[in-house]
């Protein structure tokens, strides 16, 4: 995705932390990937250097979001910097999530690619409702609310969905999980253990 300029940035709770230091993205099948992350209830310079560290790995993987357990720390946390439907860049940082999606007949479901940074080169159609709301905790613990469409919305659910310890492997039928796997295994070799730091 090619850079916005800075004008163009939705930050309603202030910039994205920087300074931070890129890691490796931990994979799945790491234990941390596959448990519910334990909630934040600590707001402090600690956390913060946290979130810097997460949002460097996210761009150096040039990836559009990324949560805590991605670069293996079991705290419920996830970073953004997606744009929505109409191009629109959204950037974040969401302590302790919790999603909302429309039910019944405002429900609608878009079937797009979806890949993860820590099943890297590997995208697949997976069905998630087009619209997403995101209720949590920014970096001092205020309430943080973001709300959209198009990637943006995806990017919202499948976030907050690692918190949760679910990757959206988890939400595939057997066959696109299959074909997820052969993606994965052919790109492998572009994505060595210690990528992208």
């Amino acid at each position: 995705m090619a850079a916005t300029p800075q004008s163009d940035v939705h930050a309603p709770y202030g910039p994205l932390p920087d300074g931070g230091t890129v890691r490796p993205i931990t994979r799945w099948g790491t234990p941390v990937m596959h448990r519910p992350q334990a909630r934040v209830t600590v707001f402090d310079d600690a956390l913060r250097r946290l979130a810097a560290d997460m949002v460097a790995t996210m761009y150096a993987a040039d990836g559009v979001g990324l949560a805590a357990c991605q670069i293996g720390e079991d705290v419920a946390m996830f970073v953004f910097d997606c744009p929505d439907a109409a191009g629109e860049r959204w950037v974040g940082v969401v302590c302790n999530p919790e999603v909302e999606v429309p039910e019944g007949r405002e429900r609608r479901l878009d079937d797009d690619d979806e890949g993860c940074l820590s099943f890297p080169g590997a995208f697949v159609e997976c069905a998630r409702p087009d619209y997403a709301t995101v209720r949590g905790q920014g970096l001092d613990g205020e309430p943080v609310e973001f709300s959209g469409d198009g990637l943006l919305a995806r990017c919202l659910q499948h976030e907050t969905d690692h918190t949760l310890g679910t990757v959206f492997g988890d939400r595939l039928p057997a066959r696109a999980r299959k074909k997820l796997q052969k993606l994965h295994d052919k790109a492998a070799d572009d994505y060595p253990t210690t990528w992208p730091a």
